[in-house]
Formats: C-alpha cells, sequence, structure tokens
C-alpha cells in the first residue's frame, strides 16, 4: 500500500501590524501526516490514534475539497500525529492542512503549484477559524516569513535573517473550541485613519526588515494599534509581559495569530532564556502557568 509522510510546522501570524497578511514558519513544533490510498470511497481520519469526525478536521476538510475538485474515486486513509499544540495560537490547525494538502498532491501526483496548495489548505482552516484565510497555511507550507495577498491571492516568501529567533511565552488560558472565530468577533467594524496609517508603516517596515536581515527593524515594527488593542482583554498580563520582555531585550513582542501566546524577536547573541524567564514570570504573576520555547523559523512543510 502506498503511504506518503509529510510534516509541517508551526506558525506565528500577524507579527503585530499584518493581520491576516503577515505570517512565519517557526519550528518550535510540528504536525505529522501519513496518507495512503485505500479502495473504499471516503475519508478516514485518525488524530493520535483516534478515530474523528473528518467533517471537523482541517486536514480531511482540505482533502476532501481536493478530492472533489479532481473527481478522485479512491478514497484516502488519515494518520495525524498532532504535535502543535490546539488553540494556542501557533498554527495548529494550519499545520494539519499544509501537511494534508501537500501529501494528497504527491500522493495522487496532481502537480499542483504552491499557490493552488495554499488554497486548498486555507478551505481547510475555514473548518477551525470559520472563514478562510491563508497567513498561517502559506507560511507553514512554503516555511521562512510570507506576505499575503488575498484578492487575488498572491504569497511572497522572503527568508528571514538567519540570527533570528523567537520566543514563545504560552499561558495555560482556557479557550473555547472555536477560539480563532471568537478573538475575530472582537475585532472593530471601523478603524481610525491615524491607525491603520500607523499600522501601514510599522508593516511596510517590517518587510524592509525582512528584505534587509534586518532584525532590528523588524522587531521595531512588531507594533499594532487596531488588532491587539482589541485582543489585549483576552489575554491576562499583556501589557506586564510585553513590557518585561522589551526591559530584558527582546527587539519587538506581539500576540501570536488569534492567542493566547505571545513573541517575542530577538537576536541569535540576545539573552534568550533571560526573555523568556521574564515572560513566564510577568504570566505568573497574574496566576497563569505558563510555557516558554525558543525556536527559529523553518523552512516549512516537507515530504519525508
Amino acid at each position: 500500500m502506498q503511504r506518503i509522510k509529510v510534516i509541517a510546522p508551526s506558525s506565528t501570524a500577524n507579527l503585530g501590524p499584518g493581520f491576516d497578511v503577515f505570517g512565519l514558519a517557526i519550528d518550535a513544533f510540528y504536525d505529522e501526516i501519513q496518507i495512503c490510498k485505500t479502495k473504499y470511497n471516503g475519508i478516514k481520519l485518525h488524530v493520535n490514534k483516534i478515530n474523528v469526525n473528518s467533517n471537523q478536521n482541517t486536514a480531511s476538510v482540505a482533502i476532501n475539497n481536493m478530492r472533489k475538485k479532481f473527481d478522485i474515486k479512491e478514497g484516502v486513509e488519515i494518520f495525524l500525529n498532532k504535535g502543535v499544540p490546539i488553540g494556542a495560537g501557533v498554527g495548529s490547525s494550519a499545520a494539519s492542512a499544509a501537511a494534508a494538502v501537500v501529501g494528497f498532491n504527491k500522493i495522487f501526483e496532481l502537480d499542483l503549484d504552491h499557490l493552488s496548495l495554499i488554497k486548498f489548505a486555507g478551505i481547510g482552516e475555514k473548518a477551525s477559524a470559520g472563514t478562510i484565510h491563508y497567513d498561517n497555511v502559506a507560511a507553514a507550507i512554503l516555511g521562512g516569513f510570507v506576505i499575503v495577498r488575498s484578492n487575488p491571492l498572491n504569497v511572497t516568501k522572503i527568508k528571514p535573517p538567519i540570527n533570528l529567533r523567537i520566543c514563545l511565552a504560552m499561558p495555560q488560558i482556557k479557550t473555547e473550541k472555536q477560539k480563532t472565530k471568537i478573538a475575530r468577533s472582537v475585532l472593530p467594524s471601523r478603524i481610525k485613519l491615524a491607525d491603520s496609517t500607523y499600522n501601514l508603516s510599522n508593516a511596510t517596515q517590517m518587510v524592509c526588515g525582512f528584505m534587509n536581515k534586518d532584525i532590528k527593524a523588524i522587531g521595531d515594527s512588531m507594533k499594532d494599534h487596531i488588532v491587539e488593542k482589541a485582543r489585549e482583554k483576552l489575554i491576562p498580563g499583556f501589557y506586564d509581559v510585553k513590557y518585561n520582555a522589551i526591559k530584558e531585550g527582546a527587539l519587538g513582542v506581539a500576540i501570536s495569530g488569534a492567542g493566547p501566546t505571545m513573541i517575542a524577536i530577538a537576536d541569535k547573541s540576545s539573552k534568550l532564556d533571560a526573555i523568556c524567564r521574564t515572560m513566564k514570570k510577568s504570566f505568573e504573576k497574574h496566576n497563569l502557568k505558563c510555557n516558554t520555547v525558543i525556536c527559529k523559523p523553518s523552512r516549512g512543510t516537507i515530504v519525508k
């Protein structure tokens, strides 16, 4: 029986001013998927050896859409080993979808380009977030730093600086099943022109920072007056974590995707352990247990 194994990385989205536009693949965690063809016409999904509802998982939703699009009659069996934490804001649903579409493309020899794979993975994301968005899936598939234009869809990848490091502070906050959908529901329907200009200037500067391999410019651009302002109330200790991390040497701090994880950008030569430690202590002062991880950009989804 033919079987394909694929691993896809965790990711962080937005990085402050780039809501639904910026994504960065990170090597903190990985999802692993094994896909094999079957004789029956359907999809069987096993998540960490447990048989689950295939209609509610980003991997199987994305694959089912591909089967219909290309009129593939053969069934598939999916074995998903979740390594990316669920509901933490580090692209868990995106990793599953990314690994699934890359594996399905390989096993059925569809020879799809990256943009097509990102589109299918984005459809899978709807099962988790309630809307189609491409920042995390694009980063997970391509690796590195990505810039997404949604209409029409276009994705640009920029290779991050080799000395870029990311400190993750992951507070143990109980999150709802539709956490991303809830985090989107608190966003404002209207914004001030001054706030839009502020975010646009920082987003532009961040792109320049990645292009010029300038980690200081990247970190200094992680400022947002729109989305984080609306979401900070969902994360107890937000201001303390941010202030103390920068005081300890972080070059920039932001909410990772929909949260509650927060990310700090730093240079490889920075006191990374100290940054993680102060972020952890800051959350603990607000009665939240917190795990920390030091990671670097990932090269994306890999067929093994």
